[in-house]
């Protein structure tokens, strides 16, 4: 079974981040985001233990968040599209 952090391990907040916004598959588009979430949230955590100035990347960090939170709630009030082919 694969850990839910694992995909996160091998990127950075910011690579899932742009994943998440350039998502073509609507029904990839929920796990992406959450990915993305979940990455910048230990992110969080590793730079509230570090020393140092880390304003420049916190702003960065509140304004993905911001905008995977503002795609998560436009993806929740679409309706879902059905294709439907001629027989």
């Amino acid at each position: 079974m694969q850990s839910n952090t694992a995909p996160i391990r091998n990127k950075t907040w910011g690579e899932l981040h742009f994943a998440a916004l350039f998502e073509t598959d609507p029904a990839a588009l929920h796990e992406r985001i959450a990915e993305a979430e979940r990455a910048l949230l230990l992110r969080v955590r590793e730079l509230s233990g570090a020393r140092g100035d880390h304003i420049e990347e916190q702003e960065s960090m509140d304004d993905a968040l911001y905008a995977l939170r503002a795609l998560g709630s436009a993806q929740r009030s679409q309706p879902a599209v059905t294709l439907h082919r001629a027989a």
